[in-house]
């Protein structure tokens, strides 16, 4: 039910019986209708302030006039309060039609229809080949993946893009090392590790012999023309990385429809360069080809080297224009660190220059660094975090917690991977995308305060309540649920539609995340000052009822920002 909707009719129909001249209609009125921070002063109140000069009397006024004319139904009181309406829902209505529209929803609590027909691409992750995947992927990976189920649960179509960075000079120089001195059975045994040792070995060595630099160049020619063996080698080598890489995706259970990266594009570039020399958008500079972005204060967007190589820039135009043109996408978003600011700002004004209306569609989701208990992380300085050695490491301390408090725990090894890849994943989702992280083992795994194992818990503490009542028949009282605790876990469920919603429109998860936490605390809270199994039994079936509300919200809350929920632990 809604009932911001309802008491905006209310309003507008007590406005109709008050006055002749307001201009105010229902829809208008819920627009204005708001939550007070307090719930004493009631559930929603309308300032009457917007109506003053239309009416031409004192908000006080007015509202006292508004008040005698209220419909009351649904509601415990209305109160005229300086200038505002405060409106009391009758408590027991609202706890019925919250739990109602949580049990006959099941699942689909919270989800909508409003992206039906619409198509949203998530370029994220994108991950190097050749290269483990270290804790500086973490939030592009799951802010994507959170962002997917996010539109996927509001009916939107979503394409999962994993933009590989498989393009380049240093794929040469790879596969010349691998020539000069690796095998077959290193690789395949080694893994990405081996490539990587190989890669600096080629790098130090080529420091005493400048000819071996040309060698790496040499067979990136190849490799951009399409010479067999370069490209076997090229094609092993990103087949290797891969499958070390969907390791990680699994345990994070992270997904993606497409693959398509750097290399992907390398015959459509072509097209790119043509419409832009069409629309008389290149010009030179040094030997190079570039859009001229002064008028928008921004530095010039390099196409086209003097050599004939293209960029970065002139790869992810070529993917945009795909993009568009496979999936037809109502938003195409970019899940990348905020460095990358200018790089998109550029890209998105190129599109727009090239008379390409749907850049406006195009979205930079920018995000912060990540750090590692209080050291910035450097691949080239030697001190970087790999993901899989962190989740490993997080599921060990998982369980060594749960050894300690729940040792008769069955599937521990189970519930430990859950719990600990979910701490993980809970704190790099919990502050504002655009927060930088200081990653933090003691704050990630504890089980009290805003963490991931403390929601999990509120949600295995729900189960176990569950289990323990059995069935109960009786039909629930209502007015059980009229404790100003369970009130609140009330208007929790209650705005989760919203909540979900508003994560979409901010490209924001954490908002979930946040949410997950407040209602864990508030039925936490609940859970102490209330005896859910009490002795009369419609007032047990009440509670028990907003407890099974409150498992699946917060199961599905978790679920949407890729996170299990144990029902033991």
């Amino acid at each position: 039910m809604d009932f911001k909707s309802i008491i905006a009719e209310k309003i507008a129909m007590s406005l109709e019986s008050a006055y002749d001249n307001h201009d105010l209609s229902a829809e208008q009125i819920a627009q204005v209708i708001e939550i007070p921070p307090d719930t004493a002063m009631g559930d929603y109140a309308f300032p009457c302030f917007r109506l003053s000069k239309s009416l031409r009397k004192a908000p006080p006024v007015i509202a006292d006039a508004l008040k005698q004319n209220i419909d009351m139904a649904l509601l415990q009181e209305v109160q005229s309060v300086k200038g505002y309406l405060n409106f009391y829902i009758d408590k027991a209505t609202f706890a019925r039609e919250v739990i109602a529209s949580v049990r006959d929803q099941g699942a689909r609590y919270g989800a909508s229809d409003i992206g039906a027909g619409k198509t949203i691409c998530l370029d994220y992750s994108s991950i190097n080949i050749a290269k483990r995947f270290h804790i500086g992927h973490l939030s592009t990976t799951m802010i994507g993946n959170a962002l997917k189920n996010i539109y996927e649960f509001l009916g939107y179509t979503t394409v999962g893009i994993n933009h590989l960075g498989d393009w380049g000079t240093q794929f040469g120089k790879m596969v010349a090392a691998y020539k000069l001195w690796g095998d077959r059975e290193q690789i395949e045994q080694g893994g990405v590790n081996a490539m990587v040792s190989l890669y600096v070995r080629f790098n130090e060595e080529a420091k005493s012999d400048p000819e071996l630099a040309e060698l790496g160049r040499h067979w990136f020619k190849k490799i951009e023309d399409g010479d067999e063996e370069a490209l076997s080698i090229f094609n092993w080598f990103k087949e290797v990385t891969l499958q070390d890489a969907q390791r990680v995706y699994e345990k994070l259970g992270v997904r993606f429809d497409s693959y398509a990266g750097e290399s992907f594009y390398n015959d459509k570039m072509g097209r790119v360069i043509d419409e832009l020399r069409e629309k008389n958008l290149l010009v030179e500079s040094d030997g190079a080809q570039v859009v001229d972005l002064s008028d928008y204060n921004m530095p010039p967007a390099l196409i086209q080297k003097s050599d004939g190589a293209t960029l970065y820039m002139t790869r992810d135009l070529a993917a945009a224009l795909y993009r568009k043109d496979a999936y037809d996408f109502d938003k195409c978003l970019y899940v990348v660190a905020y460095q990358q600011d200018l790089h998109f700002r550029q890209l998105f004004k190129v599109l727009e220059l090239m008379g390409h209306e749907w850049s406006r569609d195009c979205e930079h989701v920018a995000f912060g660094m990540v750090s590692f208990e209080g050291e910035a992380l450097a691949t080239r300085s030697g001190h970087v975090v790999y993901l899989d050695d962190l989740l490993d490491k997080a599921v060990e301390k998982a369980l060594a917690i749960i050894e300690e408090k729940s040792p008769d725990l069955e599937n521990k090894d189970e519930v430990a991977k859950q719990v600990g890849i979910g701490a993980v994943i809970f704190f790099d989702l919990y502050n504002s995308r655009i927060k930088d992280i200081d990653f933090s083992w003691d704050r990630a795994l504890a089980f009290e305060g805003e963490t991931g194992p403390y929601v999990q818990y509120t949600h295995a503490r729900s189960c176990s309540v569950l289990r323990k009542a059995g069935t109960v028949t009786a039909e629930a009282d209502y007015t059980g649920l009229n404790t100003p605790e369970a009130q609140d876990v009330l208007r929790q469920l209650d705005r989760f539609p919203a909540v979900v919603r508003e994560a979409a429109q901010r490209y924001e998860p954490s908002l979930i995340t946040r949410y997950s936490v407040i209602l864990a605390q508030a039925f936490n809270k609940f859970y102490y000052e209330n005896r859910i199994l009490d002795d009369d039994m419609g007032v047990r079936a009440a509670r028990l009822e907003l407890t099974r509300a409150t498992r699946q919200v917060i199961a599905e809350a978790l679920r949407l920002i890729g996170v299990g929920a144990p029902e033991r632990m």
